[in-house]
């Protein structure tokens, strides 16, 4: 994970991070392998920007750059029981 936040901190891969200089990483989350975080990723596109503030408010109600205390927080992705991905996450 730190090698990814270290290429949108630097703005190795042109996109999002790199249009709007967003450096500070202010929500992730863990999952178990790739396929299942690209999947999530995708999904979280769809929803609303409400949710998605939400959603960073939940873990950081404040806002602050996570990235130095990234390996002291656990926030491991879990789906809803009934998914098809739960078996994934078990």
């Amino acid at each position: 994970m730190h090698g990814r936040i270290w290429e949108h901190r630097n703005e190795i891969q042109k996109g999002f991070t790199q249009r709007y200089s967003a450096k500070n990483l202010v929500w992730f989350e863990y999952h178990p392998n790739i396929v299942l975080a690209i999947q999530r990723e995708k999904s979280l596109k769809r929803y609303l920007r409400e949710w998605k503030i939400k959603l960073v408010e939940e873990l950081n109600p404040t806002w602050i750059d996570l990235y130095e205390r990234i390996d002291e927080i656990e926030n491991v992705y879990r789906p809803h029981p009934n998914t098809r991905e739960w078996s994934d996450y078990n």
